[in-house]
């Protein structure tokens, strides 16, 4: 390895900004890397978005989620649980037309099964997020350092192997636990930002000033 080249895992493009290497692709996925992955979220439909788009990418990659997003959005009310849990046959018909979208019946299914049980979680925890963040790994569960080998052990996490199997157990559908680690890494759950990435540091401290919600609270808008 040249003595400048960043460490395994990493790129530095040509402004001289080193990421983490899997969103080297695109413009957006840069953006979606810089602003977007590894910072924490509390926000009801976000949390919910991202269970829901972790489910349809199950065979395919992030990137081909990411592209057709915007349409995912349209076609799912913007991903509000209360709206989506009232879809009924017109509208799975509907999203099964709907060329922008991952047109797949058992996950459309799915994501109008899990708003309806993300109602449930309401009702009992206050909220999506104060569901979630109570399953947020102790820093003696994470590895010390950051590393692309690190991160080659961790599909999976204690967490997110205690996540689905209670999300199971509550009737939800396409929450396997590398789904859900998946998840907890894009919501900030976990930082796998890799060390000598640009925005880690940017995650790092948002996750500081970050109040997780807490049961009986009332869901961010």
């Amino acid at each position: 390895m040249p003595a400048d080249a960043p460490p395994p895992g990493l790129f530095t493009d040509e402004a001289g900004t080193t990421r983490c290497v899997w969103c080297q692709a695109t413009p957006l996925y840069r953006n979606y890397h810089d602003s977007e992955w590894g910072f924490p979220v509390a926000d009801e439909r976000r949390l919910f978005e991202k269970i829901c788009l972790e489910g349809f990418q199950a065979g395919l990659s992030w990137l081909t989620i990411l592209n057709k997003r915007e349409s995912f959005r349209s076609g799912f009310a913007n991903f509000d649980a209360e709206q989506v849990a009232r879809f009924d046959q017109r509208d799975v018909k509907r999203l099964l037309a709907d060329a922008g979208i991952v047109r797949h019946a058992g996950k459309i299914a799915s994501t109008i099964n899990n708003a309806q049980r993300v109602l449930e979680l309401r009702r009992e925890f206050g909220s999506l997020g104060a569901y979630v963040w109570r399953l947020e790994p102790t820093p003696a569960e994470r590895p010390a350092r950051i590393t692309l080998d690190a991160l080659k052990t961790f599909t999976t996490a204690s967490a997110s192997v205690t996540l689905s199997k209670d999300l199971k157990k509550r009737g939800w559908s396409f929450v396997g636990p590398t789904t859900m680690y998946a998840f907890m890494q894009a919501m900030g759950l976990v930082n796998d930002h890799i060390e000598g990435c640009a925005s880690r540091a940017a995650a790092l401290k948002a996750r500081k000033a970050f109040q997780p919600p807490q049961p009986g609270a009332t869901p961010a808008a």
